[in-house]
């Protein structure tokens, strides 16, 4: 982790500071902490996790095991990678263990004071979250908005018919993420907020892609939380501007529909769109109606999250099929069998009668997780794990990445076989803890229904049409998968591909 001296002088000095002046008046308790390597003083172990904290922690599991206690600064973390072990944190602590550490950078305009992914459990995060399961990812509103989806993969496809007839690259990751977005944004409020090959496309993702990339750099004011007054590395001033303008721009497309609700009232004829925006200002008032800063906040949520994360997957999904032909072929031969001639679209219902791709989601998702330490818990109480306390306050890391890659669970685990799962019943909802990209427990990612579609989806699409050639005269092999870590899982090098029509 690359930190300057005077950063890193800072941090001694106030560390100092908020030790003598704070730590004196707390009440010492004898806690029996998981093992873990020594920490340094003040500094605890933060130099130890490197630019890619998931893969260094996964080092470290082998030496101090599946449960173990790191120290980020002031901040006592416990990290797991084990199934049984998360199991036992997300079921049986499963509301002991049901906060969250919110980042300095995402404390930017009050979010986390809003935000569906970072409050608490309360009344006001149970009403965010009936919201998602109830007005967008339950399946009788999955299924209504099917064909909003299938407009904007026919607009995706349409455009990649443009770039084979001109044989230009296309970036994978630019090409779902854009699909993506506008699908969220048309079912959202009914608008599309990008265009492909558009600066309008380019703008969102690089504003979208900002808030992931500051919000997912290591901090040390998450790890010195009395330096956030001072941001030495600048990271809560960039967030604000990022987020500012995203807010801004949610806002608007709120209160403009507000107007229009308004307008209906006095003009019953007037046309007001019937999607998640209207249904949630049209709630009638009572103790759980979203108010406008809510529903922003969650619409930042969802587009922020979905995008990201489903973009990213498919991107890696392509790569790991690219990079390996034979599994590329047998997909296709798949997609040939059920679906037929390449000119037929394929449709969602189509899904469930395509094993190997399911297989295909599933160990992509295994071996790049979107987010490989899935989202940081808090513990609201201390608890014990076996015979070890996991102490009120302590932040919790579930490293599905090092799970996903453990030898002791899965054969051959770092290389791409999605065949280990057609005789398999494992799946990534939320039960099967080898595999729990989305989490579990009451804080398993709601928009899991939805992504399950989408990648599922485009991945079929692009492979089923097209034929793909690496750019730059690349071999398979040559394919580069280096890591980038963040709130998300990206790729080093984007992957770019020349399609061509069969």
């Amino acid at each position: 982790m690359d930190y300057s001296t005077p950063v890193l002088a800072l941090a001694f000095l106030f560390s100092c500071l908020w030790i003598i002046f704070f730590r004196q008046n707390q009440n010492p308790k004898f806690f029996k902490l998981p093992p873990g390597p020594l920490p340094f003083p003040i500094i605890g172990n933060i130099l130890e996790l490197g630019e890619n904290p998931h893969q260094s922690l996964s080092e470290l599991s082998k030496t101090y095991g599946s449960l173990m206690t790191i120290k980020l600064g002031s901040i006592t973390t416990i990290v797991i990678s084990s199934p049984d072990l998360a199991k036992e944190a997300l079921q049986k602590h499963d509301l002991a263990f049901s906060g969250r550490t919110v980042p300095h950078t995402l404390q930017t305009h009050d979010h986390h004071k809003v935000s569906v992914v970072f409050l608490d459990p309360s009344l006001q995060w149970k009403t965010l979250r009936r919201a998602c399961i109830t007005k967008i990812f339950s399946s009788s509103q999955l299924d209504s908005t099917q064909n909003l989806r299938l407009s904007k993969l026919q607009e995706m496809l349409e455009y990649v018919n443009e770039c084979c007839r001109k044989s230009e690259t296309l970036d994978i990751g630019e090409l779902a993420f854009t699909t993506v977005l506008n699908s969220l944004t048309s079912t959202l409020f009914s608008i599309d907020l990008a265009g492909f090959a558009s600066d309008s496309s380019r703008d969102f993702r690089d504003l979208v892609w900002g808030m992931i990339e500051e919000a997912g750099r290591p901090n040390i004011s998450d790890f010195f939380p009395c330096l956030r007054v001072l941001d030495p590395q600048g990271a809560r001033s960039r967030i604000d501007k990022y987020s500012g303008k995203w807010f801004k721009i949610l806002d608007d497309i709120v209160g403009e529909r507000m107007e229009q609700i308004g307008a209906s009232k006095m003009e019953p004829d007037s046309d007001v769109h019937e999607d998640v925006l209207g249904s949630l200002l049209s709630q009638k008032e009572d103790k759980t109606q979203l108010g406008r800063l809510d529903i922003v906040h969650l619409f930042g949520d969802l587009l922020v999250a979905g995008t990201d994360t489903t973009s990213s997957t498919v991107e890696w999904a392509m790569a790991e099929l690219l990079r390996n032909p034979e599994k590329l072929e047998k997909l296709r031969n798949e997609l040939q069998q059920v679906i037929g001639d390449e000119d037929i679209n394929i449709e969602e219902s189509h899904i469930t009668k395509l094993p190997f791709l399911r297989a295909v989601l599933k160990e992509t998702l295994r071996l790049h997780p979107p987010a490989p330490l899935l989202v940081p818990r808090k513990a609201l109480e201390d608890a014990e794990i076996c015979g070890f306390t996991v102490p009120k306050n302590a932040q919790i890391l579930i490293n599905v990445w090092a799970m996903g890659r453990d030898s002791s669970i899965w054969c051959s685990p770092n290389q791409f076989m999605p065949e280990r799962f057609l005789e398999s019943e494992i799946d990534f909802k939320g039960q099967d803890f080898q595999l729990i990209p989305f989490g579990g427990g009451r804080r398993i990612c709601p928009g899991l229904p939805l992504a399950f579609r989408s990648v599922n989806l485009i991945l079929a699409s692009l492979i089923h049409k097209y034929n793909w050639k690496l750019a730059d005269d690349l071999q398979p092999h040559e394919i580069n998968m280096e890591e980038k870590f963040g709130l998300t899982l990206k790729r080093v090098h984007p992957l770019k591909a020349i399609p061509s029509n069969k």
